[in-house]
């Protein structure tokens, strides 16, 4: 066996074990039960390769449980959230760490507590806590506020999305609504951060005086994935539609459009070489753009990496690149993987173009590859995306559209030229208003385009079918049958895997 598939299953198998701590208790006992078996196949049968492996692996799959257990009660003894659901207003010092999310009458932001205040005693704390607070004065990143209000525990289920788990992950215990609030200094946080905000501030007040809603609405989801001007109505027909993941900085778009500009890069005659140092450049970019947030990063470090398997002419170990970049992000961050659906659909849409592309592409072999627009390559990542994050969109939003298949198809050709489009045309805005007046009529019939195919589809009858109460169990039928399938059919085109 080799170095490289061992260290596969031991990533596995931490990963596993996090899976199992996240969906049940595992009692310390049986915990040490596990360790004592594992480290007998290690000393019992040290010149034997395979029984170490399982011993080792065993070793990382108890490392997954502890890992997710610490956390848990690390995140539990939070030290804010004895004062949670308490009677007496708090008062909180602290610094605001990511960009506020300003609303039409509300703005909410994420205050990196510094000290609180309760019945006159000062207390040192290190605690992150959502606040929402009225539209105006506004606040910005990096400000020093202190706010004075009740400290409230964050409700659960919120129309069947699990909002307390949402902020868990976050790192956040605790919420706080309306409170009084008075700015203390400015310029607290990070520079980079805070210029990268600024740049997407400008990006946005600048495409608002050429395009208005919904368009605009489009615009600003898919560069920066900012639903904040797509109307509620809006977002109930993306649902309807099956693309809903258009309006989002997830791991699914951030791949097709990867492997998208990658194609068009090819297709227009560089190299395979540069054309991977372009589409690095631009992924690196596109994530800068979007505020460089935790789930675009994870979400570019493994588009990157399916990127250089490509590169290098493996896309075949793609998967087993992924696992070992997602066992170390998970380690550090392990409520992601139950809690964050960005960081499932990054895996997700990955593994299901490196297993089913050369499936697809077998199949869809006498659709062409235009020079300028590679529909058949487009086609293929969109499908073996799809077919992978299906059974977790039916798990976290309950419902399967069956209108997504055709309303992608209109769409998703169209994601990456429009995107880049988009972007140039918000730079103009500020930048040079001449270039701005010339794409205006493009980017909003590209957009109008857009809204109508999602407008269409949303009002076909039967166009989703719902599901309630969708068991973890079934979820995980769900891909030990897809798994199986992929494989079966892989062993049939078993030719090499290359992205053309």
């Amino acid at each position: 066996m080799t170095k490289s598939r061992a260290f596969l299953f031991f990533c596995l198998s931490l990963i596993a074990g996090l899976f199992l701590s996240s969906i049940v208790f595992i009692p310390q006992l049986t915990m040490l039960g596990f360790l004592i078996a594992g480290i007998f196949l290690i000393s019992i049968f040290w010149e034997h390769e395979r029984p170490v492996v399982i011993g080792f692996s065993i070793l990382f799959f108890v490392l997954g449980i502890w890992r997710l257990q610490a956390a848990d009660l690390d995140f539990q003894n939070n030290g804010l959230k004895e004062y949670a659901g308490q009677e007496e207003k708090i008062i909180l010092l602290g610094i605001i760490d990511d960009e506020p999310k300003i609303g039409q009458k509300s703005i909410g932001i994420t205050l990196k507590a510094e000290r609180l205040t309760y019945n006159n005693q000062d207390i040192i704390v290190s605690d992150r806590v959502l606040i929402n607070i009225s539209r105006y004065p506004e606040y910005h990143y990096g400000d020093k506020i202190k706010v004075k209000g009740l400290l409230e525990i964050p409700a659960g289920n919120i129309d069947g999305f699990n909002y307390k788990n949402y902020l868990k992950k976050e790192g956040i215990s605790s919420t706080m609504n309306w409170p009084e609030t008075e700015l203390v200094g400015e310029g607290f946080g990070n520079p980079i951060m805070k210029a990268l905000f600024s740049f997407k501030n400008k990006f946005e007040e600048g495409s608002r005086r050429f395009i208005s809603l919904p368009q605009e609405g489009i615009l600003e989801a898919l560069v920066f994935g900012d639903e904040t001007n797509i109307s509620k109505d809006f977002k109930e027909k993306l649902n309807l539609s099956g693309t809903r993941h258009i309006a989002a900085v997830s791991g699914m778009n951030i791949t097709i459009i990867a492997s998208l500009i990658l194609s068009s890069m090819l297709s227009l005659g560089l190299w395979r070489k540069q054309a991977f140092y372009v589409t690095v450049f631009l992924l690196v970019l596109y994530v800068l753009m979007v505020g460089a947030s935790a789930s675009a990063v994870r979400a570019g470090i493994m588009a990157f990496l399916f990127l250089l398997a490509q590169h290098l002419g493996r896309i075949a170990s793609a998967g087993r690149a992924i696992v070992f970049a997602a066992a170390p992000m998970l380690f550090q961050s392990p409520f992601l993987l139950l809690s964050d659906v960005g960081f499932q659909l990054s895996f997700l849409a990955i593994l299901g173009i490196v297993y089913l592309q050369p499936i697809f592409s077998n199949w869809l072999s006498k659709i062409p590859d235009f020079k300028l627009f590679p529909l058949k390559s487009t086609l293929v990542a969109t499908l073996s995306a799809q077919v992978f994050t299906m059974p977790i969109l039916i798990y976290n939003f309950g419902y399967i559209s069956l209108a997504a298949p055709f309303a992608n198809i209109l769409i998703v050709p169209f994601l990456a030229p429009v995107t880049i489009l988009v972007f140039i045309f918000g730079l103009s805005t500020f930048l040079f208003l001449p270039l701005a007046f010339i794409l205006f009529w493009p980017t909003w019939l590209f957009l109008t385009y857009i809204v109508s195919v999602i407008d269409y589809f949303s009002k076909i009858p039967f166009a989703s079918m719902s599901f309630e109460n969708i068991s973890v169990v079934w979820l995980v039928i769900f891909y030990l049958l897809i798994g199986f399938i992929s494989w079966k059919i892989n062993k049939k085109y078993s030719s090499p895997v290359f992205l053309r």
